[in-house]
């Protein structure tokens, strides 16, 4: 999806000015760490929009998990009404070769999470093992959801998901009030 982000997104048109970008998931690392989700967007991506820098929302990193899960929270209460989940426009997902998305894993606890918007995770399969992410509830009441899947390496995943209905967190992806889109290359839908 990063490669699909770093391409498409600079030549849209766009009421950029209008936008806030938040993270569906982040690695609680510093910026300057190649692990840093924030670092490559930065580096790829927003460098080649005309967005300043409060329109992007990003964690503390120089918090725990816990802490910066609770910081994002209060972050994100400024712009969605604090006693009613987030609702965004748009989720760009990515799947992971386990099935994960976001960093919610399979047969992980937080897949279960409902009671924050934003949960922290200290022993994530992948490292690194700290990070926070959005929980399900809050990717599920999005007005849409895109998975946007390029090369062979995600045709088994997409397979798995897609055709066989297998029961992983990307599979659980399934906004309740808006829509779902899967937009694979021909590698990625190669096995479909």
């Amino acid at each position: 999806m990063a490669t699909f982000l770093c391409k498409a997104l600079p030549q849209i048109s766009t009421d950029w000015p209008k936008w806030k970008i938040f993270f569906c998931d982040e690695r609680v690392v510093p910026f300057d760490n190649d692990d840093s989700t924030f670092k490559f967007y930065r580096d790829n991506v927003f460098n080649k929009l005309p967005l300043s820098q409060d329109q992007i929302v990003t964690i503390n990193p120089s918090l725990s998990a816990e802490s910066a899960a609770i910081d994002y929270i209060q972050k994100m209460a400024v712009y969605f009404p604090p006693d009613d989940l987030p609702r965004f426009d748009l989720l760009l997902l990515g799947l992971g070769p386990d099935g994960h998305t976001c960093s919610l894993f399979p047969g992980h606890k937080l897949l279960n999470e409902t009671s924050v918007w934003v949960a922290p995770i200290t022993d994530s399969p992948k490292p690194p093992p700290a990070r926070i992410t959005l929980t399900l509830s809050v990717i599920n009441n999005a007005r849409c959801c895109v998975f946007a899947l390029t090369g062979e390496g995600k045709a088994e995943m997409a397979k798995r998901i897609l055709a066989d209905k297998e029961d992983l967190p990307g599979a659980r992806v399934q906004p309740t009030c808006g829509e779902l889109i899967w937009l694979l290359d021909k590698d990625a839908a190669s096995l479909l």
